[in-house]
């Protein structure tokens, strides 16, 4: 169970991390993670053993809407940074996408708007139901993704296709999904059969139980374009749950 004990303390440190950035969301008496059924069992040392939180998420490119994939991450922490490793599957010889880098919305606001153009909000992810944790207890993975919701990703892929036999062309830029209307139904279908889990069910969960309304923002029109997290236009601020 070490990779799972790896997995708890990871979650817990986001959690963390939001407490003391003003996202207020600090888990205390956790539940303990669960052993994921792919878990490693082979070396406990080195940076790779450093991933071991493990949740799924659905990217779309943001030069191409119409490009959508299931990702699965596996992450850890440096400091404020949380790594994530991405992977087309759960599968022991699943590709390796790329890497997302996770950071908290109190950093986000420090940085210059040419850097703020390579970093995706999770707001809609979380509230609409896009992000997962299938391996969290339900307490646990409610708390998590309280966490996660005004942070922002930086996300790569660098096996663009993941169709080719080896990565071809330049890395791509991944965004988030943002808005109603946005994702494909045939893979939020596929997501929601593979997990067992039904989007819209999770989605009227956790309007309820964080309060806020999953927010409506426009996909980017550019990769030039900065991000923002609950609207399109004004004070880029939530609206609450009626």
């Amino acid at each position: 169970m070490e990779n799972a004990s790896r997995g708890h303390i990871a979650r817990r440190h986001l959690l963390g991390l939001a407490g003391g950035t003003g996202m207020g969301m600090v888990l205390s008496n956790a539940a303990g993670g669960q052993e994921s059924p792919h878990a490693n069992h082979g070396s406990s040392s080195g940076p790779a053993a450093s991933f071991p939180l493990h949740f799924c998420g659905i990217h779309v490119a943001k030069n191409n809407k119409g490009f959508q994939i299931i990702t699965q991450h596996y992450c850890g922490h440096r400091g404020d940074v949380h790594q994530c490793l991405l992977f087309e599957s759960s599968a022991p010889d699943a590709r390796l996408l790329g890497v997302e880098y996770i950071i908290p919305d109190a950093i986000y606001r420090t940085l210059p708007d040419t850097e703020r153009v390579f970093w995706h909000p999770h707001t809609y992810e979380v509230l609409a139901g896009g992000l997962i944790a299938p391996e969290m207890p339900e307490a646990e993975e409610r708390e998590f993704m309280k966490a996660l919701l005004t942070t922002w990703g930086k996300t790569w892929h660098t096996w663009p296709d993941p169709t080719t036999n080896v990565p071809l062309g330049e890395p791509l830029l991944m965004w988030a999904l943002t808005g109603d209307g946005q994702i494909d139904p045939k893979v939020l279908e596929q997501r929601d059969r593979e997990f067992q889990v039904n989007a819209a069910e999770i989605r009227k969960r956790r309007e309820q139980e964080i309060g806020y309304q999953a927010p409506q923002v426009s996909f980017p029109q550019s990769v030039n374009q900065v991000g923002r997290q609950w609207t399109d236009s004004g004070g880029d601020t939530p609206a609450h749950r009626k």
